[in-house]
């Protein structure tokens, strides 16, 4: 289940930083920061979509505010899929897949009642 992110991509300032717009915050107005290499320990969505991002390769770091995410590329990487992580971070199942019949949902609940 979950609700798709609506994300427009734009060019950064310079051809190795891309900006992702989305119609919600996931920082609120925080500001997270997240490099290759360092560990992430939080739980929260923006950790969560800063490891995509570096699962995918080719990013040097993350920078997420409010509902701005920006990446910066390493050295000759592309940004292609970069915006379908993004756009995936609260769906949880794939196309493919179908959401849980609504009787399958109400037979779970009258045997936890029961």
């Amino acid at each position: 289940m979950g609700q798709p992110i609506t994300v427009i991509e734009k060019p950064g300032g310079r051809d190795d930083v891309v900006l992702f717009d989305l119609n919600r915050s996931l920082t609120g107005m925080g500001h997270e920061r997240y490099r290759a290499g360092q560990e992430i320990l939080g739980e929260r969505p923006p950790d969560e979509l800063a490891r995509r991002l570096f699962a995918h390769g080719g990013v040097e770091a993350v920078h997420i505010y409010s509902n701005v995410v920006t990446v910066d590329l390493a050295p000759g990487a592309s940004r292609e899929g970069l915006g379908d992580i993004v756009h995936a971070l609260f769906v949880h199942y794939d196309h493919d897949e179908s959401a849980p019949a609504a009787s399958e949902n109400a037979e779970s609940v009258t045997e936890a009642s029961e």
